[in-house]
């Protein structure tokens, strides 16, 4: 899979991921562009590191809505974080 694939695919997954717990990215990164951009960059980035990419999107196939992010997401701290505010 190439560079710009992979990224899209990240992101793909981390904007389910965040909508599955209710987080609404769009609003969230429409508060403050530079700040929210730049942290949803570096999910997307931590995002393409996870060697479990293929179980997430399985998950999100299979799951409308989430109470909390599974054990290996990697950005399961922010995303926690996010939930919260």
């Amino acid at each position: 899979m190439g560079l710009f694939s992979k990224l899209g695919q990240s992101a793909d997954l981390v904007e389910g991921m965040a909508d599955r717990l209710g987080i609404d990215y769009g609003e969230v990164i429409a508060k403050d562009p530079e700040a929210e951009g730049r942290k949803f960059m570096r999910a997307v980035m931590n995002c393409s590191k996870c060697s479990n990419q293929d179980g997430c999107a399985e998950l999100q196939a299979h799951s409308r809505q989430l109470t909390e992010t599974p054990e290996y997401c990697r950005n399961s701290n922010m995303l926690t974080h996010m939930q919260r505010d």
